[in-house]
């Protein structure tokens, strides 16, 4: 009897350590609050295509674009944010001018696809 409870005392904390990582790990699982009897719920509007959403993105940067290696980038005035631009050819024409630059920003990247770029 003494062998099984030594036992149990050694397995028992291991087990609840692991059972506590496993859900520690776990995304929680969101509840489907929605009623599938309910015909409001199940007339949703469809999604809208990725262009109009992109529009809503779009926001205007402001700051100097100036050379870095061989690109050109969008500085902000305090110097502490740099964007790359995509489109190179728009942006030569304002080498180390102030500019307000319309665009969409790529957060996983940091570059902005120019929409337009317009002297500050």
């Amino acid at each position: 009897m003494k062998t099984v409870r030594a036992a149990l005392l050694r397995v028992f904390p291991a087990a609840a350590m692991i059972v506590a990582l496993c859900m520690l790990g776990q995304p929680a699982i969101a509840q489907d609050t929605t009623h599938h009897n309910d015909p409001a719920a199940q007339q949703q509007p469809a999604p809208q295509p990725d262009d109009q959403s992109s529009a809503a993105q779009a926001k205007t940067f402001t700051g100097k674009i100036v050379k870095a290696g061989d690109k050109l980038v969008l500085t902000d005035a305090e110097g502490k944010t740099t964007y790359l631009l995509d489109d190179q050819q728009k942006a030569k024409e304002f080498v180390n001018k102030n500019v307000k630059v319309t665009g969409v920003l790529d957060a996983s990247s940091g570059m902005i696809r120019v929409s337009a770029i317009d002297p500050a």
